[in-house]
């Protein structure tokens, strides 16, 4: 299963006013699957009150062991991305899927869900479908739900802060990349008139968006499922779309990591601009010094 490919921004534009108006006229200008998703769960939830979420999932595809030089080194991460979750205070729960079972702390919060699929190739988009698939197996009330990297880390007091007001959903605007080779962390964001070329979180990794899941809406996981077949720039369009629009969250809630020699994007070619990013917006050290304690060691 292939990544599936992005709307043109004209085309976004022209389907979210057509949303604004009829669902039903929308319907018809709908081209893929996500599209079509997001304007049926719209029309679902016309007329019902919005549950407020009571926990955080986390949905984390991990890579097979055939896939990656250093096993070790990959349960390593994954050890440290759970670890920054259970810094956490809020409720919340991880689903982690892969061919083998990871190395797991003994937590009920934490489920392994086996992946049987041997078709060869790129498996991540079709992990992530099996973890939406899933997920009515873990979601029993209200959730915010989140496909996580496994080598990502979630700063301490983000799922409480998340819990803490009812939204549609939340989206990392603001966030930490760290180019592990060299050490130097750079923020990303919004652009500014002093940083017009600075890039928002959102648009670099894809740990990036919590998005309201209602159990009773058949509608909610068939959606989210379709969203994340998507790359995470797809995000924010496809939320406002299914009339969950996003949030920003504050502060900077995410550290991405780059360069430590298993990234999924060094495997597509595509870390190197990224490097780059890091390169250009480095921070201070004692700007970074200021909040490293508040992720889990990377």
């Amino acid at each position: 299963m292939a990544q599936a490919p992005a709307t043109p921004k004209t085309r976004r534009a022209a389907l979210l006013a057509a949303a604004s108006i009829s669902s039903s006229r929308a319907r018809t200008l709908a081209r893929s699957p996500s599209e079509g998703a997001a304007l049926d769960l719209r029309a679902a939830q016309r007329g019902r009150a919005m549950p407020r979420a009571e926990e955080v999932i986390f949905l984390v595809p991990l890579v097979s062991p055939e896939h990656v030089g250093d096993w070790a080194a990959v349960s390593e991460r994954l050890a440290q991305t759970i670890e920054s979750f259970r810094r956490q205070a809020g409720p919340w729960q991880a689903v982690i899927c892969c061919q083998q079972r990871p190395p797991l702390p003994d937590d009920p919060r934490l489920h392994w869900l086996p992946f049987e699929d041997p078709t060869p190739g790129n498996d991540k988009w079709r992990k992530l479908a099996t973890l939406y698939d899933h997920l009515s197996q873990v979601a029993t009330r209200p959730a915010l739900v989140m496909s996580f990297d496994a080598d990502d880390l979630l700063r301490d007091g983000t799922v409480e802060r998340m819990l803490s007001a009812p939204a549609p959903g939340w989206l990392v605007e603001d966030g930490y990349v760290m180019d592990h080779a060299t050490g130097d962390v750079a923020l990303a964001g919004a652009r500014s008139l002093s940083q017009p070329l600075r890039k928002p979180f959102w648009k670099l990794c894809g740990s990036c968006a919590a998005i309201l899941h209602d159990p009773a809406l058949p509608q909610s996981a068939a959606f989210l499922k379709a969203m994340t077949q998507h790359e995470h720039r797809m995000f924010p369009y496809l939320a406002r779309l299914a009339g969950r629009p996003l949030q920003a969250l504050t502060p900077p809630a995410v550290l991405y990591v780059l360069n430590h020699g298993e990234n999924f994007g060094a495997r597509r070619g595509r870390v190197g601009f990224k490097t780059r990013f890091v390169q250009r917006f480095a921070l201070p050290e004692k700007d970074w010094a200021r909040v490293s304690d508040e992720f889990a060691s990377p």
